[in-house]
């Protein structure tokens, strides 16, 4: 038995950390920014040590540098495409807390977003890592493994061609899919903040002299807000339901 790797190995192991390490730098929880580097390369490290005996055993070394940087640049770009989708799908929370935001006249309040490079709305925030959160107390990380694994049988290293095309439909409508459960999840206060704007405008034209705008903002804040934390609950379930479907098409439970 040989007590070192052979080139193909090493090779093949390369190529496996190529495609990991860009996924984990997108992929929720681990691949946020206050995540050190060295834990994110560490951990991309160990599932390449892991994922290289049952995916790379077929890999031969090319003979040319430019087929090298080709596969290296094939392996990225797959990486970074799955750890984009993602990333993309938790920004239903964050459409959900802007709409809620400017329904309750919070939108001028600006805080740090440790998930983003600029501010964001408060709720949006708070929304944004309540659903890195949700991702790990229901064990949705542990269907990340499962996508790294079942990433192989979608896209083997033995495929020389990129799917641009599919990959770009499926981000296409992820996005699409994200937003318009954003706005569903946001529902419940864009259906009050209507119904209370209406009937704070027919006061003000019943009562003219009534200072209807300083006695509605206060109102519409709290009880914008009581509603929004009386949905918080079924809000958290129903993105939690929706991501793990997405996430069923590359853990190898999706059609």
């Amino acid at each position: 038995m040989e007590a070192y790797a052979a080139a193909a190995q090493v090779y093949g192991g390369g190529l496996i950390l190529a495609r990991i390490g860009a996924l984990v730098m997108l992929m929720p929880g681990v691949g946020e920014q206050a995540v050190p580097p060295r834990i994110r390369l560490a951990f991309a490290f160990l599932m390449a040590l892991i994922l290289a005996p049952l995916t790379a055993q077929n890999v031969t070394v090319p003979e040319t540098m430019g087929d090298v940087g080709a596969q290296v640049i094939r392996e990225v770009l797959i990486g970074l495409t799955i750890g984009m989708i993602l990333r993309l799908f938790l920004s239903a929370l964050a459409t959900a807390g802007e709409v809620v935001a400017i329904q309750t006249t919070l939108g001028f309040a600006q805080t740090a977003n440790p998930m983003a490079a600029q501010p964001s709305p408060t709720l949006s925030t708070f929304l944004s890592l309540l659903g890195v959160v949700l991702v790990v107390t229901t064990d949705l990380h542990h269907m990340f493994l499962g996508a790294m694994a079942n990433s192989y049988d979608l896209f083997p290293l033995d495929k020389a061609s990129v799917p641009v095309g599919d990959a770009a439909t499926l981000a296409v409508r992820t996005v699409g899919a994200s937003f318009a459960l954003g706005i569903q999840l946001s529902a419940p206060v864009i259906v009050f903040s209507l119904i209370f704007n209406l009937a704070a405008g027919l006061v003000g034209r019943v009562m003219p002299q009534f200072q209807i705008y300083f006695v509605s903002s206060p109102l519409a804040v709290i009880f914008g807000l009581s509603i929004f934390a009386l949905s918080l609950g079924i809000i958290g379930m129903v993105w939690v339901g929706a991501y793990r479907e997405m996430l069923l098409v590359f853990a190898g439970g999706g059609n």
